[in-house]
This record gives structure tokens, sequence and C-alpha cells, in this order.
């Protein structure tokens, strides 16, 4: 202070300048009174270059390749070992084991029954009965071989065998309902057709993922880009600001000028803080999708950086593309389709549930030890030893039947109704999506042509300011004005790497990028 009153009163030695002398010096001596005057820097020998630096005219500097953390990289990390892709895995084993349970009943069926009763010396039954039933898919028929043996003295005439049992082997064939298509048949059909169901939910619910997360990797993007955008404004402010506060030190520039430097590094300071908030909350965000091959919760390091949007854009026939896509894979209308499918299928079965039940069985019965020699030949497979049954069954009013019937039906075209217009809300979302891309576009296009003209307008403000026809004022408003275009250039960067995530999931699909 010293100092700079010595100098000032050197001036008021020369007669032409005593005028100003006297204004300084007031202002200085009003100093005290000045609560918001900024603390300046030592002082440096030697004369301090104007305060023009900036770095805002250069273009957006790629990030350290080494830290960059790309949504490549994001992809295989989610589809390895995210729960939520594994737990959609499962959907498909469900269905698996949903047609390996409906294949059981075409398992071949192993049945032996022993019952005997002795008492007070009477043996009243000795009955032991066997039986291997192969079921077989055409006609719903069963094939079954028999062995028989029921001996005792109290034994049913119509069951009782000689002693050493009867062996048989004949068909079962449902000439009415069950002909063309029976409950086992139906079921394991039902179950083929939900397998698909169960891979579309799959699909889908991977692609849900997918899009939460590229939409987190984008919304870090953007608070990474704020972040380094409000840093860099805040080191060419504190620079400005050093040395505004040297020239005044040294009567080159009014102190008044320094104080407005000051205020632009607090504002910008302030920022910063928020935005170092926001950069964290959106890294954290994006570390819930991040996990390890042992299952364990991992966090996206504090160094790494975001990898810079591509500069291609989607074209029309890629748009074209996407729509024909969604409109023949899209995962709901691929689960609807199995929806329809399965309910063909109940309407199938039920309509032939509607035929009267017969169900004829025959079996040719021979003596249970025919292998030997000494047993007579009619005792042998032939047509003279058989077993021959029906079974005739049918509901007069067939109420519960055309009940199950009615509903297969009414289930049938529910679907088909849900279908259509799924149809047309995907075709319309997909179109929708489009149409904000292409205004991101144009968007950008502008955007950029903005921020090439605030850069010549920062250039004639430093220049001006060189010839003295400018102030710090001015300079650091066209700075800010260049600093908010380009985090609005960023945002629509993030925005449009968003929708263009949307458009994949609604076309029913992932981008190149995760597949």
């Amino acid at each position: 202070m010293k100092a700079l009153v010595l100098t000032f009163l050197t001036r008021l030695a020369r007669p032409d300048a005593a005028w100003l002398g006297v204004l300084l010096l007031g202002v200085l001596l009003a100093r005290p009174a000045l609560a918001q005057d900024p603390e300046l820097p030592a002082r440096r020998s030697g004369i301090e270059t104007a305060p023009l630096q900036t770095l805002q005219l250069d273009e957006i500097r790629p990030a350290d390749t080494a830290k960059v953390f790309s949504l490549q990289d994001l992809a295989e990390l989610i589809f390895a070992n995210h729960p939520i892709v594994k737990q959609a895995a499962l959907l498909s084993e469900e269905g698996r084991s949903q047609v390996l349970q409906a294949r059981g009943g075409f398992d071949p069926k192993l049945e032996a029954d022993f019952h005997r009763k002795l008492f007070g010396g009477t043996e009243y039954y000795n009955n032991w009965g066997n039986q291997l039933k192969v079921p077989i898919w055409p006609g719903g028929i069963d094939l079954k071989a028999s062995y028989d043996r029921f001996v005792g003295v109290y034994t049913n005439p119509e069951t009782r065998t000689p002693v050493n049992g009867l062996a048989g082997i004949g068909l079962s064939v449902p000439i009415g309902a069950g002909l063309f298509i029976d409950a086992r048949r139906s079921t394991l059909r039902q179950a083929k057709a939900l397998l698909s169901a169960a891979e579309a939910d799959r699909v889908k619910q991977i692609n849900e993922v997918w899009l939460q997360a590229a939409k987190d990797y984008w919304n870090w993007y953007y608070s990474y880009q704020q972040n380094q955008l409000i840093r860099e404004g805040v080191a060419l402010a504190s620079r400005r600001f050093e040395a505004t506060a040297r020239r005044a030190q040294i009567g080159d520039q009014a102190p008044i000028d320094s104080v407005e430097a000051q205020i632009t590094v607090q504002d910008r300071q302030v920022q910063g803080t928020q935005l170092l908030v926001e950069l964290q909350n959106a890294r954290l965000l994006l570390s819930n999708h991040l996990w390890n091959k042992d299952g364990q919760p991992v966090e996206l390091p504090a160094y790494a950086a975001p990898q810079s949007p591509a500069l291609d854009t989607v074209s029309r026939a890629q748009y074209q593309q996407l729509a024909q896509q969604a409109a023949v894979n899209h995962p709901t209308l691929l689960k609807l389709d199995a929806k329809i499918a399965q309910y063909r299928i109940e309407e199938s079965y039920r309509r032939e549930m509607l035929k009267p039940k017969l169900n004829l069985t025959g079996t040719l019965i021979s003596q249970g030890d025919f292998y030997r020699n000494e047993v007579p030949g009619y005792y042998n497979f032939g047509l003279d030893n058989y077993k021959l049954g029906a079974d005739f069954a049918f509901p007069l009013f067939l109420r519960a039947e055309r009940g199950k019937l009615q509903y297969a039906r009414i289930q049938l075209k529910e679907f088909a109704l849900e279908k259509q217009q799924s149809q047309r809300t995907i075709g319309t979302q997909v179109a929708n999506v489009y149409s904000t891309l292409k205004a991101y576009e144009q968007q950008l296009r502008i955007q950029a042509q903005a921020i090439r003209n605030q850069r010549i307008l920062l250039r004639a403000e430093l220049t001006k300011f060189e010839l003295g026809e400018s102030t710090i004022f001015l300079i650091n408003a066209r700075e800010s004005k260049l600093i908010d275009l380009r985090i609005k250039q960023e945002s629509l960067r993030s925005s449009y790497e968003k929708s263009r995530a949307e458009l994949y999931y609604y076309a029913g699909t992932r981008s190149k990028t995760a597949d």
C-alpha cells in the first residue's frame, strides 16, 4: 500500500496529471470502506501482460485413453456379471424345465403291486401284478406289456390266473376324445410355445437393464463434461484475476476491475462445487450396474473418464430397418405370439374334449411259462388268447367343456387385440424417438455454429481490450457465455445418445455396442 501511495504521489508532481492523482488518492484513502475489495497477490517485478489468455478458444481435447471407461467396457461388465442379466437367463432355463416336465407325460411307466393273505393255514389270495406302459405320440395310444399272477382259494375267478401267471401285450386306443389331441400332447405343445415367451421375456429384461445403464452412462458423461468445463473456467478466471490485480498494483488498471475478476472466480467456484457433487452422484448411479465376476459390487474410480460420443448419426435406412425389426421381432410381440399359439392349442384341446370318450383296449395273453417246450401251443400268444375292453363316457350337457372352450377363445381374442395395439404403440414409439433424434441433430448443428460465432466474438473482444476499447467485464461475459454454450452442446450430445439407446430399445434390440 505504501509503495502504491508513493507511486501516486510521484505522479502528482506532474502538472498535467494532478487531477488524476487527486482522484486516485481519494479512491485509495477510501479503501477500508470497500468490504468486497479482493486480496491482491504479491507483487512481482517487471511488467505484467494483459490478462487475455483463455482456453475457451480451443476445441474439446480428448481424454486420456488410459483412463477412458467406454460404453463397450460397460456392456461387457453388465452382460457378464449383472445379477438381473443372470436372473433373466433363468427365465429360459425355467421354460426348458417346463418343457421337460411336459415330456414326462410320455415317459414309460413300470408298475407293480403285490398282495397276499394267509390265515388259518389257508392262502386266501396271492396277487402279483406288473405292467409296463409306454405312451406313443400318435393317436394318444398306450402300449402295454404285463405279467400277472393271481392265485389263492378265494381269488376272484375273473382275475385268477394259472399258477405260473399270465403274460400279456396290448394297446389302449382312444377312439373318441383324445384321438387327435389329448392332455399330454396339449401340455407339451403349450410348454414349447411358452418357451418362446420365456425367451422373449429374457431379451426384454436384458434390454431394460441395458437401457437404464446407457442412460446412466451418458448422464455421467454430461456431468463429467460440465465439471471439466467449469474447472477450466475457474482456472481461467483465477489467472485473469491474478493478472488484473497485479496490474492494478502498479497502476496500469483500475482496482475495481480486480474486484470484478474475483467475483467471476467465486461465482464459477460455487458452480464447480455443485457440479462436482452432481458428478459424484452420477458416478455412483453408474456404479450400480458394475459387478465383478464373484458377484461383488464395484465402484467406478474417480479418475475414470467417459468416451466421446460417436460422430455418426442414425440414417433413414437404419430407422426403417429398426422399424421393420420392431414389427416382427420385438420381444413384446414375440411373447404375445407365444400366448396366442398357447391358447390356440388350448382351444383345439378343449374342442376335442367335446367328443364322447371311447377308449378301446386289447391285450394278447399267454401263460407265464410259455418259454417252456412242454407248454401246449394253445396257451401261447394268439387270436384265441386275448382280453378286450371298451370304456365310454359322455357328459349330457357338456357345460364344463363348453365353458373351458369359451374361455380359451376369449383369451385368444384378448391376446390378438393386445398384439394389434402393441404393434401400433411400438411403431409410434420408434417413430417418435427417431423424430427426436433428427431434432437433436439439427440442434447440435446450430449449437456448433453458435459456439463458433461466440469464439469469434470472444477473439474480437480480446483484440478490443488490447486496444483499450473493452473491459474485463465484457471479456468475462463473452467467456461465460461460451462456457454455457459448450455445456449446452454437451447436454445435447448426452440427450442424443440417450435417445439413440431408446430407439434401439423400442425396436426390441440393443445398439451394436451392446451386442
